[in-house]
C-alpha cells in the first residue's frame, strides 16, 4: 500500500482487527507485478481500476474487499473550500455543489460520451473497456450511491458519518482526540435530493 494508506487505514486496521502488523507493510509501486507474483499478498487499489488491469493483463480475477464493508466507511472524496469563503458566498458554493452532483447523475445515468472523450483526451491510456468497467463497478458496489445518498442524493453525508470516522481515527492514534469537528465540515449544502430525478 501507499504511504497515505499506511498512516491512515492501515493504522485503523491494526487497531480494529488482530493479525495486522507493521512488518507486513510493503510500499505500493503502482504496478500489479508484485501482487501477481505472490499468491499470499494483498494490494491496495481503486475497485474501479486495478481489478480491471489485473483481469485483462494478469488473466486472473482477484478477490475484492472494500474497506467500507469492513468499517472504514468515510467518504473518499470531498469538495473543499475555505470557511470564510463558504460563509461569504453560500450561493456560489451551493451552485458548485449542485452542479457537481448533477454532473455525477448525468455521467452515471445519462449520455456520457462527451465526458468519456475528454477523459481519453487527457489520459490516452484510458480505454473504453476500462471506462465501462469503472461505471459498472461504481454502480454494482455502491461507490457513489450507498448509505445516506440513497435518500439524500449523491454527495449526502451526515455529522454522524464524520463523528464515526473521527472516532476510528482517534482509536487508531492517527489524530488527536480533542479536535472541534464542527469547524471541519458543513452538511448544509448536501442531502437535498438534487439531481435524483436524473437517475434512470
Amino acid at each position: 500500500m501507499g504511504k497515505d494508506g499506511y498512516i491512515t487505514y492501515f493504522q485503523w486496521m491494526k487497531s480494529a482487527f488482530t493479525g495486522f502488523r507493521d512488518e507486513q507493510y510493503k510500499p505500493y509501486t503502482f504496478n500489479p507485478g508484485p501482487f501477481l507474483a505472490d499468491k499470499q499478498s494483498a494490494q491496495q487499489g481503486y475497485i474501479t481500476s486495478e481489478p480491471y488491469a489485473i483481469e485483462t493483463e494478469g488473466k486472473i480475477k482477484p478477490k475484492l474487499f472494500l474497506l467500507a464493508d469492513a468499517g472504514f466507511d468515510t467518504p473518499s472524496t470531498l469538495i473543499e473550500t475555505r470557511q470564510d469563503f463558504a460563509e461569504a458566498n453560500k450561493d456560489v458554493v451551493q451552485r458548485f455543489v449542485d452542479a457537481s452532483i448533477i454532473g455525477w447523475y448525468n455521467y452515471l445515468y445519462g449520455d456520457n460520451a462527451a465526458a468519456n472523450a475528454l477523459i481519453k483526451t487527457d489520459n490516452p491510456e484510458m480505454t473504453d473497456g476500462q471506462i465501462a468497467f469503472s461505471i459498472n463497478t461504481m454502480k454494482e458496489w455502491g461507490i457513489v450511491e450507498s448509505g445516506s445518498t440513497e435518500k439524500g442524493g449523491i454527495g449526502c453525508f451526515t455529522a454522524e458519518t464524520v463523528k464515526a470516522f473521527y472516532d476510528k481515527m482517534t482509536a487508531a492514534a492517527v489524530v488527536k482526540a480533542d479536535l472541534d469537528l464542527s469547524k471541519v465540515y458543513d452538511t448544509s449544502f448536501v442531502c437535498k435530493g438534487v439531481g435524483m430525478e436524473l437517475k434512470k
